[in-house]
């Protein structure tokens, strides 16, 4: 991968996140971190979504590992 398609990627990124709600930025992974270390708002997540406060962590947890999902299969050549 070059460099200028490294760039072409963050930038249709930021124009998704800008155009879309709810598709994150680029500080997505600080404020999952600060939802799992304060315990009001991750019990307030818990609630609003019928889940346990367990629940709630890992799934906050996955989100910071793999915030878009799975990574796409590359061909072998």
């Amino acid at each position: 991968m070059q460099a200028s398609d490294r760039f072409n990627i963050n930038s249709q990124l930021e124009h998704l996140q800008a155009k879309y709600v709810g598709t994150g930025h680029a500080d997505m992974n600080r404020f999952y971190a600060s939802y799992m270390g304060h315990y009001p708002l991750l019990s307030y997540f818990a609630i609003a979504e019928n889940e346990s406060i367990g629940r709630e962590r890992y799934t906050f947890m996955q989100k910071m590992l793999l915030p878009c999902g799975l990574p796409p299969e590359r061909e072998e050549d």
